[in-house]
């Protein structure tokens, strides 16, 4: 049976998913890009054992959900409405990447989606059969007093590593952020031997004695429904972080399961993030630009910050001379600005200001560098395509994925001055693009990104790899009454 989409209704009524299967879950990701992606990637592989699907959203994020499930898919789509009037919040705006400015209006608008509560529960006490699991996004605190209502264990998707969710709460249990160091002075973690930080790698309100404020308040009742939670999954691997999936797991208090990378949950193991086989004219201009360069022997650069991230102008112009100055071939996906830097640099860069396809990217031949703001779906990313990075974290645990992939499992260069309120001069930008593309050290790095893009590649292996088992028994934790065989 296809995907089918079911609205919910404002009084109960019966809903009813796809397939027939005994066990069933439920997803529901968060309004954003960045989040949606990775659980997406995790429906491909429960639908492949078997498991019947019901996933959660709003009007205007089901038609890139409906798009990114296979065909023929035993899932339904249950749309529920969307809160209206949100303070600050353009009316129609279901998305964080829609909004005017995510440092600015986040708060208010992850808030308001506790509001989508009646009609989730409404939706959730009808679907049939009952479901024996949730995953739903850590943002979506609320959905854990649901889960508990309903009687349903639910699993808490973060999107991010083991190493920063570690590190973090040691940080905090430990209250590592209230002694006399200054922002950027180095702090050891003291459950980690070796691993070090600086506050500024956090949030304000994590360094505040007396943190008050929405966005305070938001991550609080995250932290506190996701401790209720039944576990996590984490979209990672264990043998690229094993001392911290393992300290995750000793805790006893929940279970961990790493079943990642997700990114290769669509993908022939043997084909991570490599460019679909297009005919020419159907190649995106930017493929076409990179076919070029891997026909002239040259290397590039690939250059992208998210879509969330607010840079200022001044910062722009920095990275456009700095990339101008490197004398590097680079693809630099932006969504404003460039400075008329693809004119200046006369064929070596191409800027591009619309969404991109950035496995592709990563996987084409010619790509051997990877600048990014280290969100975790782009440090898998890079990961499972071998390319090494150029680390520039810019907001949420951003820098402490700097800090691993820099500093633990070395497969990237973190760039001088970048963190959360620095500012990257052109020249040093310009140092570590050449460090990384044709140094010595960038040639360590790269081998480093070969070898982990193998172990992503082995761990996602059917039968075998360690995250396809850790999913295996994720699932039957959670659907053992399901007489299906993992």
């Amino acid at each position: 049976m296809g995907t089918e989409v079911v609205a919910a209704p404002a009084a109960a009524a019966e809903v009813i998913p796809a397939g027939g299967t005994v066990c069933h879950a439920v997803l529901f990701p968060f309004m954003s890009k960045g989040h949606t992606i990775p659980i997406l990637h995790l429906a491909r592989l429960l639908l492949r054992r078997q498991i019947t699907l019901t996933i959660f959203t709003t009007p205007a994020n089901r038609p890139f959900i409906a798009a990114s499930l296979p065909a023929g898919a035993a899932a339904s789509i249950v749309e529920l409405p969307f809160p209206q009037d949100i303070p600050e919040i353009p009316a129609g705006v279901e998305s964080t990447d829609k909004l005017p400015s995510v440092d600015s209006h986040f708060p208010n608008f992850a808030l308001a989606t506790e509001r989508i509560r009646p009609d989730f529960e409404s939706a959730l006490e009808n679907l049939r059969p009952r479901p024996s699991f949730m995953v739903s996004d850590g943002f979506l605190w609320w959905t854990q007093d649901s889960a508990e209502k309903f009687g349903i264990p639910r699993l808490v998707f973060y999107g991010m590593s083991n190493h920063s969710g570690s590190v973090s709460r040691a940080v905090a249990v430990d209250r590592l952020l209230f002694g006399p160091e200054s922002a950027d002075e180095m702090i050891s973690v003291t459950q980690f031997p070796g691993v070090r930080v600086c506050k500024s790698d956090f949030d304000d309100w994590a360094r505040s004695p007396d943190p008050k404020g929405p966005h305070f308040d938001f991550v609080m009742k995250s932290v506190v429904a996701s401790s209720r939670s039944y576990g996590s999954v984490m979209n990672s691997f264990y043998e690229f972080e094993p001392v911290f999936v393992d300290h995750l797991n000793g805790l006893g208090t929940q279970k961990y399961y790493s079943v990642g990378p997700l990114c290769l949950a669509d993908v022939d193991d043997d084909n991570c993030g490599k460019e679909a086989v297009l005919a020419a004219e159907s190649k995106p201009a930017w493929i076409q630009w990179l076919d070029e360069k891997l026909a002239e022997g040259k290397s590039v650069l690939y250059v992208a910050f998210g879509s969330q991230a607010e840079i200022s102008e001044e910062q722009l112009e920095e990275i456009a001379c700095g990339l101008e100055e490197s004398e590097v071939d680079f693809l630099w996906v932006i969504r404003k600005g460039g400075g008329g830097l693809e004119e200046r640099v006369k064929g070596r860069g191409m800027v591009v200001g619309e969404w991109v396809d950035q496995r592709g990217i990563l996987g084409h031949a010619c790509v051997q560098g990877f600048l990014s703001h280290c969100g975790w779906n782009s440090v898998m990313e890079s990961v499972c395509a071998g390319v090494p990075m150029l680390a520039w974290p810019m907001m949420a645990e951003q820098p402490l994925n700097a800090r691993m992939v820099a500093e633990k499992v070395k497969m990237g260069i973190r760039v001088e001055g970048s963190g959360r309120t620095g500012f990257v001069q052109r020249g040093a930008l310009e140092k570590a693009v050449r460090k990384l593309m044709n140094g010595v050290e960038g040639m360590e790095v790269r081998r480093n990104a070969k070898e982990y893009a193998e172990k992503a590649r082995k761990a996602m292996e059917e039968g075998s790899g360690s995250s396809w088992k850790r999913l295996n028994l994720l699932i039957h934790d959670l659907c053992s009454k399901a007489k299906i065989e993992y």
